[in-house]
């Protein structure tokens, strides 16, 4: 993907809770960096893919991530993207998540990031939208928590496990036959699989799938083909996963959203 120039770190200035607004096209990417606030990174168009030290995050419409003080991140633009960001002093974290997650964003969360946004820079004390940021962060507070991450593994087998899973992600073959490619027994692959991941193997491998079909139906790929391609005996058993993780059938998610 083509790189975005490097840009400075966003600063907030004496407001504690800022929005700000960017448009990308798709297939741009920024720069690995950081903030010295925390962020909610929030598009109402389009689909991101965010890298982190931790792992992979997929940010489809109607969701957010959130990123604490100082997390490196690089983000990805699937389609084109109208990214709204709020950054947020630490002295206003009490309640907010500590790590990194991806947040469902309800009706009234949305608005209140547009609205957030649209705000400025300055907030006068009791005034309105100083009564919108904070509301905003008490809906940030509560949103849910969604399961769109891909945590990676910090062996370098198990790295390489997973890398050669997710270039043919149709294959089929349970833990007992990876373990035997590495030479573990399944017990070993599976412990060390959720010691360092947090997920069993097989749970690593449907968030995966559903990572990946996120990213094949905002490129525009048919239902049928990314059911099949991702291993699926039918369009039916993949929408009956994708519906039950993301509250929405394929055919209707980014309409929906």
């Amino acid at each position: 993907m083509e790189s975005l120039e490097p840009r400075d770190e966003f600063d907030l200035g004496e407001e504690p809770v800022v929005g700000k607004p960017r448009d990308y096209p798709a297939g741009k990417e920024t720069e690995r960096h950081r903030h010295p606030t925390a962020q909610l990174l929030y598009a109402v168009e389009g689909l991101m893919l965010v890298g982190t030290e931790r792992g992979q995050w997929v940010v489809p419409p109607t969701r957010a991530i959130w990123l604490p003080i100082g997390t490196w991140h690089q983000v990805s633009m699937v389609s084109p993207v109208r990214m709204r960001s709020i950054y947020v002093r630490g002295d206003r974290l009490e309640g907010l998540p500590a790590d990194c997650c991806v947040l469902e964003v309800s009706p009234l969360l949305r608005e209140l990031i547009v609205a957030a946004v649209a705000v400025g820079r300055v907030c006068q004390p009791g005034s309105r939208d100083e009564k919108v940021m904070d509301l905003l962060l008490a809906e940030i507070g509560r949103a849910p928590v969604l399961p769109l991450s891909l945590p990676q593994p910090a062996s370098a087998a198990l790295r390489q496990l997973c890398d050669v899973w997710l270039a043919h992600p149709d294959d089929a073959r349970g833990a007992a036959e990876w373990a035997r490619e590495l030479a573990l027994d399944p017990r070993t692959l599976q412990r060390r699989f959720r010691r360092e991941t947090g997920l069993s193997f097989g749970q690593w491998r449907r968030q995966a799938r559903l990572m990946l079909a996120l990213q094949r139906l905002a490129c525009g790929d048919s239902v049928l083909k990314v059911a099949l391609d991702l291993g699926y005996a039918s369009p039916s058993a993949f929408a009956t996963m994708f519906k039950r993780e993301l509250g929405a059938p394929p055919s209707s998610f980014f309409a929906l959203s």
